[in-house]
């Protein structure tokens, strides 16, 4: 491994940092039209969250494993794991229901499309969008979250912050003006971060595993040093050592919080942001073994191949577009 040495100043707020590494790429959004009688089917699309901004009217959603939630005017619904859900203007089992990428849509930008559907009846508008996080924090982020977050902040003066966006969103998607399909896509963006954030505020389920670990004094100081340096040769010891633990204490509470050995989740971050380059970038695999702490491309190579069953080389060969669902 590397022995590249240097001075890191402490974590002030882990949590936050990795909140911080977080962004979003492959996004689509759409601007929907719905007049009653509706109901649509959106198919599971795997390593992308979606969701729905109700800006006038309401509509049922149903995601697989949850009960049927009312969405009113000013509510937002993120469903972070990409499931399969419905969608519907009431609750009726026997309505027909279409599937997404069979209604036609007005393609405005690269990022924004316009769908008009329905029987005619009351209106409903939605801003709706699908994104995901290109950032291997990600992975570990998503994995805590529910299967579906709800908000409903339009009338509730301690949501100050998503009232103020979601009027903005509203006001840009009834009338969308020159431009405004990007600062709907902008705005939108930052509500998908903003959401996740007070869910981890808030929600008891954000005080457990990765999250409950970066909260923590050492642990949380531990983690920000990995992910600041993944390419240091740290040690159980040297980790220790910084945080100012015996080695055997902090190697057992690492591994409490985490669910996994500090040296097993060293190893992963490394490969997650590995894999990442080699899909984003034309670097050579050596350059990456250097940059991720490796002193030679075969010993990365192999720890890649343990990690995820193929050599990096084959992983950018086989690498296709994440927006390839876009296609449709």
């Amino acid at each position: 491994m590397s022995s590249i040495h240097r001075t890191l100043p402490p974590a002030a707020d882990p949590l936050g940092e990795a909140l911080h590494l977080l962004r979003l790429t492959g996004t689509l959004y759409c601007r929907s039209e719905l007049t009653t009688p509706w109901s649509i089917d959106l198919p599971r699309l795997e390593g992308h969250m979606m969701f729905h901004i109700v800006t006038e009217g309401q509509c049922w959603l149903e995601v697989e494993g949850s009960e049927p939630c009312l969405l009113q005017q000013g509510s937002l619904a993120l469903i972070p794991h990409g499931n399969g859900h419905c969608i519907h203007s009431s609750i009726d089992k026997n309505a027909e229901t279409t599937p997404l990428f069979d209604i036609p849509v007005e393609q405005v930008s690269e990022r924004y499309e316009i769908m008009r559907y329905g029987g005619g009846g009351d209106l409903t508008l939605l801003t709706c969008g699908v994104v995901r996080f290109d950032h291997v924090a990600a992975e570990r982020l998503i994995a805590q979250l529910p299967t579906v977050i709800t908000v409903n902040s339009w009338n509730d003066e301690a949501g100050n912050w998503l009232q103020s966006t979601l009027r903005f969103i509203a006001r840009e998607a009834k009338s969308l003006q020159p431009g405004g399909e990007t600062v709907i896509t902008r705005l939108a963006d930052i509500l998908v971060i903003q959401i996740i954030r007070t869910w981890i505020d808030t929600a008891p389920e954000a005080r457990r595993d990765w999250l409950a670990a970066l909260r923590d004094k050492q642990v949380g100081q531990a983690l920000s040093l990995i992910h600041r340096a993944p390419e240091r040769d740290w040690t159980v010891a040297s980790l220790a050592k910084e945080v100012g633990m015996s080695r055997s204490a902090f190697s057992a509470r690492f591994t409490h919080l985490v669910k996994e050995p500090v040296m097993r989740y060293l190893t992963h971050w490394r490969m997650q942001l590995a894999r990442m380059q080699l899909q984003e970038t034309s670097d050579p695999i050596s350059s990456l073994a250097t940059r991720f702490g490796y002193q030679s491309e075969a010993a990365f190579c192999r720890a890649f191949k343990r990690m995820f069953g193929e050599p990096p080389g084959k992983i950018r060969r086989a690498h296709t577009s994440p927006q390839a669902f876009l296609d449709h």
